[in-house]
């Protein structure tokens, strides 16, 4: 990714543009600090080895120019009505201001955009995007939302198509688009908890992704039946992809299942029993979809062509072990260091 001063300098400008946007205390200065975090990811987008990066990052730029220009717009409007910078705590504002940065982090409905741009991008600039690019906007709403009817149903909606979406996907980048979706479902409910939930929800999400990325970038794998072919001698790195996959997808033993289990035990406390029970379930799709790769690719087809035979990078596979532990055995870890402190 940063292999020339550029790209740096582009890295650069694209965290200072989230930071500028988190840290700022008007809504003028979050809008700016958008904007150049929009700007200094189009250039990383692009690259001349991929014409299909081309269109992603058009798309790209007119689905989030289309937002920040709605963000501005509601901005100005309400402050000319109200007074400057200080909008009054109603429902109506509540989702005007919220809507342009749930397009902005691709929650569900505004979702359309997603799974087209994940498919022109290589796998580090698909990471940035699922992670990275998320963060300000997300952290913007969390500063101004009150859950309401409109916040429950981008929820559920989030939730239902980031399900139900992947279900049919032979990409992995798709299928992982869609667990994205998923995932801003329950981030937005984890809102709701508190900031620091959402923010270590949002942490254990982007660290199991990173894993994933890292091993299915080593072997240069974009479709399910690629990862038949993953090298059989060295079954390590197919064992450390699919645990990570079903740790990603909230299966209990492993460490994506801790958020989830507070948000349940949270939602079950204050009675929403109803909304947590679909919300599960929903999940148990995702989980569906993951399981479907993993029986497939460890118990069918276990065949590998001569010519498949790779020398991988020790380096690429230490980072993928350590970080794959981590995914495995860190809710044994939390759980054991309550019981004993």
């Amino acid at each position: 990714m940063t292999n020339n001063s550029t790209k740096i300098l582009l890295l650069a400008t694209l965290m200072s543009g989230m930071l500028i946007s988190i840290s700022s205390n008007s809504w003028l200065g979050a809008w700016i600090g958008l904007e150049i975090n929009l700007l200094s990811f189009i250039p990383l987008m692009s690259t001349n080895k991929n014409v299909f990066t081309t269109e992603a990052s058009m798309k790209y730029f007119i689905v989030q120019a289309l937002a920040s220009s709605t963000l501005l717009f509601l901005i100005i409007s309400k402050s000319m009505i109200e007074e400057l910078y200080t909008f009054s705590n109603n429902y109506l504002t509540s989702v005007i201001i919220n809507t342009p940065l749930l397009l902005k982090s691709g929650a569900a409905p505004f979702h359309w955009w997603f799974p087209s741009i994940m498919e022109g991008l290589s796998w580090s600039n698909c990471f940035i995007l699922m992670t990275i690019q998320k963060m300000a906007p997300l952290m913007l709403i969390s500063y101004y939302m009150t859950m309401n009817t409109f916040m429950w149903i981008i929820i559920l909606i989030s939730i239902i198509i980031g399900s139900i979406g992947g279900l049919n996907q032979i990409s992995i980048r798709k299928i992982l688009t869609y667990s994205s979706i998923n995932h801003m479902g329950w981030m937005l409910a984890a809102m709701n908890i508190g900031e620091n939930m959402w923010i270590f929800y949002f942490l254990i999400y982007s660290m199991l992704t990173l894993t994933i990325i890292t091993i299915v970038s080593s072997h240069q794998i974009s479709f399910i039946n690629q990862t038949f072919l993953m090298s059989n001698e060295l079954s390590t790195m197919k064992f450390l992809m699919f645990t990570t996959l079903l740790s990603l997808g909230g299966l209990p033993p492993f460490l994506g299942f801790l958020p989830k289990w507070i948000i349940i035990q949270h939602m079950i406390i204050n009675e929403m029993n109803f909304l947590i029970s679909l919300m599960v379930i929903m999940s148990l799709m995702t989980l569906y979809y993951y399981l479907r790769i993993c029986y497939a690719s460890f118990m069918i087809l276990y065949a590998e062509p001569k010519w498949n035979i790779q020398f991988y990078n020790n380096k690429i596979l230490l980072t993928s072990s350590i970080l794959s532990s981590i995914s495995m055995l860190g809710l044994v870890l939390c759980t054991m260091a309550i019981n004993i402190f």
